[in-house]
């Protein structure tokens, strides 16, 4: 095929016609130079079409283009490169040197462009090898942990899960790659997607010989005894103690733990009462000898979420995982 450009491809014949005519090269190929936040990527195609055709004919047929359609983007083709990209070679048309020495850079570009810009792929949990990382409290794996990790083992044996402690500062470690974070999160910035899981509340434990409580916690009992602390981010205070400090009273916390299993191990040897979670009190009373009491004041209920970070939102395998684990909290739900 003729192309509209035959001038620029006669300038490339000799070298003292190129001399003359290169001027007039630079300021047609000028004209249209595009700035880099201006590059389409469709350029990638037209070049490799032409690489692979040496003709402008069947590479607009090639993609779908009609001629004059062709002429136009190879027109920013050669805009962008500032090369004519074909030129004239007897009665055939070729390759200029420079884009004969682009053809593999383009073709690796073209197919990583068209790699990075494809849908995701569908995820196939059999197959997949992927790692899934969560910040969350004892509490929360002793009652959902194995539930989890049996529902992902039956349907991907592949894929490890990584339980983590929980952090002072779980935003940060959400924005830092963390996939999930599983407990209580009053405090969270907005932007985060939280995901009910289930609720609980406080119940009270004390060890089955304990000489001071009764069948019955009364407050002043409460009051009077040592108590054991729960604090899996290390800060002071509680719920029950404001609750406590709104009626003017407080207890006397002689002991502070950041895990529940631990502190249910240490209650059952001394005569001090654990306020938490009622129902891994309930789960675990039989395993460590311990009577589980209604507390003596009203204490709120609180909400147990999953927590993640909304560049996760449309990731396939992460959406499988909180699937499953939003799963296991639907038993924790039905089996109080």
């Amino acid at each position: 095929m003729e192309i509209s450009a035959g001038s620029s491809a006669q300038a490339c014949k000799s070298g003292s016609r190129r001399a003359s005519r290169a001027p007039h090269l630079e300021g047609r190929y000028a004209v249209g130079r595009l700035a880099t936040d201006e590059i389409d990527l469709n350029l990638l195609a037209v070049f490799d079409a032409v690489a692979r055709t040496q003709s402008v004919t069947r590479a607009g047929a090639l993609l779908g283009l009609s001629k004059a359609g062709m002429s136009r983007a190879l027109g920013r083709l050669r805009a962008a490169l500032q090369d004519p990209i074909l030129v004239r070679s007897g009665r055939e048309w070729t390759m200029s040197a420079r884009a004969l020495e682009l053809v593999e850079r383009v073709r690796e570009l073209k197919a990583e462009a068209e790699r990075v810009l494809a849908p995701a792929a569908p995820f196939h949990p059999a197959a997949s090898s992927r790692e899934f990382r969560l910040h969350a409290t004892d509490h929360v794996v002793s009652l959902m942990g194995a539930t989890v990790c049996h529902a992902v083992a039956r349907a991907a044996p592949g894929v490890a899960v990584r339980f983590l402690p929980i952090l002072p500062d779980d935003a940060a470690a959400l924005r830092d790659g963390v996939d999930l974070a599983l407990g209580v999160f009053p405090n969270l910035p907005g932007d985060f997607r939280t995901q009910l899981l289930f609720e609980d509340r406080f119940a009270c434990v004390v060890r089955a010989g304990h000489p001071r409580i009764g069948r019955r916690l009364r407050l002043e009992d409460y009051l009077a005894c040592k108590h054991v602390l729960i604090a899996p981010r290390g800060r002071p205070g509680s719920v029950v103690d404001d609750a406590l400090a709104a009626r003017g009273l407080a207890r006397h916390v002689t002991r502070y733990l950041p895990y529940y299993l631990a502190a249910l191990e240490l209650i059952a040897h001394a005569d001090c009462v654990l306020t938490m979670s009622e129902r891994l009190a309930r789960r675990q009373a039989a395993r460590f000898g311990l009577r589980v009491l209604r507390p003596p004041l009203a204490l709120p209920r609180y909400r147990i979420t999953q927590v993640w970070h909304p560049r996760l939102d449309d990731d396939p395998a992460h959406a499988w995982f909180r699937r499953q684990v939003a799963a296991a909290a639907g038993t924790i739900r039905r089996h109080r």
